[in-house]
């Protein structure tokens, strides 16, 4: 019998992690672990090189340094790869979500009341204030954006009702507090 081909890459599982460039590695890591209560792991660097490795295989300029990075998780999501680079050509400037290769990190929360105070006890700017969904298909679901202290945008996110989109399939998007299909 032949093999059928699925669509997209094959042994596909999943996201392992998600890799990002900060100013200051430490304070980073702090921010993580001690406000947003992630575990850190391990560290690896300095990577530099003298020919076109670095170009060849990060993109980056060749005379850049990856001085450190740390893995981190936050409980039950992917994974955080933190960067901190030296580079001659290094743009210091924290991309909006509206400049390309702009993004964000979400955190889905139970308590968005409770985690919103939380931020607030540790000085967190919070940018106005949570969007309630009660229509569309994200009806139900509660946002809101907050800073990290070298100006990363990141989310709080909560749904603990689910979201309307559920009521018109039986397919799920993933969300750290329901296990896979």
């Amino acid at each position: 019998m032949p093999q059928v081909e699925t669509a997209g890459m094959p042994g596909l599982r999943g996201t392992d992690h998600i890799g990002f460039t900060v100013p200051d590695l430490d304070q980073a890591v702090r921010f993580f672990v001690d406000v947003i209560g992630c575990e850190a792991f391990y560290d690896l660097g300095p990577f530099q090189s003298d020919g076109d490795w670095m170009t060849e295989h990060l993109n980056v300029h060749p005379r850049a340094v990856m001085r450190r990075l740390k893995f981190l998780r936050c409980r039950n999501g992917s994974n955080f790869e933190i960067f901190e680079y030296d580079s001659p050509d290094q743009n210091r400037s924290q991309p909006r979500n509206s400049d390309v290769g702009g993004h964000h990190l979400a955190f889905y929360v139970d308590d968005m009341a409770a985690a919103l105070e939380h931020l607030r006890r540790h000085g967190v700017r919070i940018l106005g204030e949570p969007t309630v969904r009660e229509s569309g298909p994200s009806g139900g679901q509660t946002w809101v954006y907050f800073l990290a202290p070298w100006g990363m945008q990141l989310e709080l996110v909560s749904y603990p009702r689910g979201k309307a989109y559920e009521r018109d399939t039986p397919r799920r998007l993933w969300h750290p507090g329901r296990p896979a299909d």
